[in-house]
């Protein structure tokens, strides 16, 4: 008797524990990890994407890793990213939390919302901005986007020395007019801009890593808030900016219900349909809110690689101007009305839209969070596992690209009669997955396209110059990291007019927008 019981002391641990452990068994390929921490000091959140591409060599598609427990998996190829974060979206569509942002945004920042807990929240949110931002909804802000283009181009070849400048000033001026009906932001030193640029700055350290304590002890969250500084000054910013954004959103829902005139706003299109969206003031001003930093940040960066990419590829150029001159023309200035007839300035923007294929501008796409355990091709995965899309690697797949995916070539998206291949296919997978794709993706394509060709029609887009006159050509693989984008390393760049009749051209087009009704509002 004794001897059995002493066996059964033995067994029954070994038998739970392989009850128990069999699932971890089956996790998917990964580097081992040190014990408690795992794969935490392994792990460069600066330079990820250049690991993952590592791990994707040395472990296949999907990459298991381990952060003090929590589980991460790297998906590293299309068809992971479509087999679970689309065809699965249900279970792969949330987001963790983050208690410090939480506490600022009052869980209401549209990109960070949590799908699981807080669905019925980001349901509306998610309706409301993919009626306002559809295709059909932006064609009434062509005409903005074309005038900041315009306003831009200008800026920049008068003063080229602060071309970085006048590319962000134009891009946030388009989406701020574009959220709020505002007039034209005609400097960086705007009152407003810079309250809304003091959100960004301070939501982008809320969600940097290691930048809270208690993202990693949850349990500081229960600490008052007269012991707790981070919970006391998320909640003055909580205070501060829901009264900014439901100003701002409050001077334009007004507009609407008085039924007096108005042009057309993101805030007017929610305000008009708020009722049907069942969406309550606070959430309306959060939403518009929060669209500026992802507005603003990725086409501001977006523009920047275009010209990074057409200094290391002058052919490229070239040929981009060749097609604007036989389609264009030299006594007018492009615009969205010539995007069917300029395949070649499309396929530009495709292979990266312009850059979102070649360099995209978050190498590893936003993190989904697993809802419930799953399985995949034999592997477990966890409930609760951070899945990171690695879009660079995606970006760069020969078996979709070609063996030179690595390489800008906008060749790849024509046909042999030089037209678009794919008129669906958006080229890249920058944009994100399933439910967590972007919403604003169709109004940045049409501001990249714009800038695009009015860039290239007017100037000749060549290296810098040092103090002995010489070209210098930046390293082709120089970047940095600002905030959640990746961008060139600051880099020179020489721009000049094209031809002879560019500058009066130029200066014409942007006479007419200055003496417009919507920039004099400005004054």
């Amino acid at each position: 008797m004794v001897s059995f019981a002493l066996l059964a002391l033995l067994v029954c641990p070994l038998i739970a524990f392989g009850i128990f452990r069999k699932p971890y068994s089956r996790l998917p390929p990964g580097p081992r990890g040190l014990p408690l921490v795992g794969n935490v000091f392994q792990f460069d959140p600066v330079k990820a994407w250049h690991l993952c591409e590592e791990y994707k060599r040395k472990y296949g598609p999907i990459v298991y890793l381990n952060f003090f427990g929590q589980p991460v998996v790297v998906i590293n190829t299309k068809k992971v990213a479509y087999d679970l974060l689309v065809h699965r979206a249900a279970n792969y569509s949330d987001r963790t939390r983050s208690i410090v942002g939480d506490y600022m945004t009052g869980g209401m920042n549209s990109g960070l919302i949590r799908y699981g807990e807080l669905q019925v929240l980001w349901r509306k949110f998610r309706r409301s901005s993919q009626f306002a931002l559809s295709p059909k909804a932006i064609a009434q802000y062509q005409s903005l986007q074309q005038d900041e283009m315009v306003l831009m181009t200008y800026g920049m070849m008068y003063d080229p020395d602060h071309w970085t400048e006048e590319i962000s000033r134009a891009t946030s001026s388009i989406v701020l007019s574009m959220i709020y009906d505002l007039p034209p932001i005609k400097s960086l030193s705007d009152p407003f801009l810079n309250k809304i640029g003091d959100f960004n700055r301070r939501l982008s350290e809320v969600f940097y890593p290691g930048a809270h304590l208690v993202e990693l002890l949850p349990i500081l969250d229960y600490l008052p808030a007269w012991l707790a500084k981070w919970k006391r000054d998320a909640i003055k910013d909580f205070r501060f900016f829901s009264a900014l954004f439901q100003k701002m959103f409050r001077v334009n829902k007004e507009q609407v219900v008085s039924g007096e005139e108005h042009r057309a706003s993101f805030c007017a299109t929610i305000a008009e349909n708020q009722e049907k969206m069942a969406i309550s003031d606070l959430e309306c001003a959060w939403l518009a809110g929060s669209l500026h930093g992802a507005g603003h940040d990725t086409t501001y960066t977006m523009i920047t690689w275009a010209i990074f990419a057409m200094i290391h590829f002058p052919e490229v150029q070239r040929r981009a101007q060749q097609q604007l001159d036989e389609v264009v023309g030299r006594s007018r200035i492009p615009s969205l009305a010539d995007f069917k007839h300029l395949p070649y300035i499309r396929a530009i923007v495709q292979e990266a839209r312009l850059v979102l294929r070649w360099r995209p501008v978050t190498p590893l796409g936003p993190t989904h969070y697993s809802v419930e355990d799953d399985y995949y091709e034999g592997y477990y995965i966890p409930k609760g596992t951070f899945c990171m899309p690695n879009i660079r690697s995606m970006n760069y797949d020969s078996e979709i690209y070609g063996p030179d995916a690595g390489d800008f070539k906008p060749d790849r998206f024509l046909d042999s009669c030089g037209n678009i291949k794919d008129e669906n296919d958006e080229g890249h997978f920058s944009y994100g997955f399933g439910y967590r794709d972007c919403v604003g993706r169709h109004l940045a394509n049409n501001a990249l396209f714009i800038a695009v060709s009015m860039l290239l029609w007017s100037m000749k887009i060549e290296p810098g110059k040092d103090e002995n006159g010489k070209n210098v050509l930046p390293d082709i693989n120089s970047e940095e990291m600002d905030g959640f984008m990746i961008r060139p390393a600051q880099f020179r760049v020489t721009l000049s007019p094209r031809f002879p009749d560019v500058e009066m051209i130029l200066r014409q087009a942007r006479d007419d927008v200055v003496s417009s009704e919507r920039y004099k509002r400005s004054d």
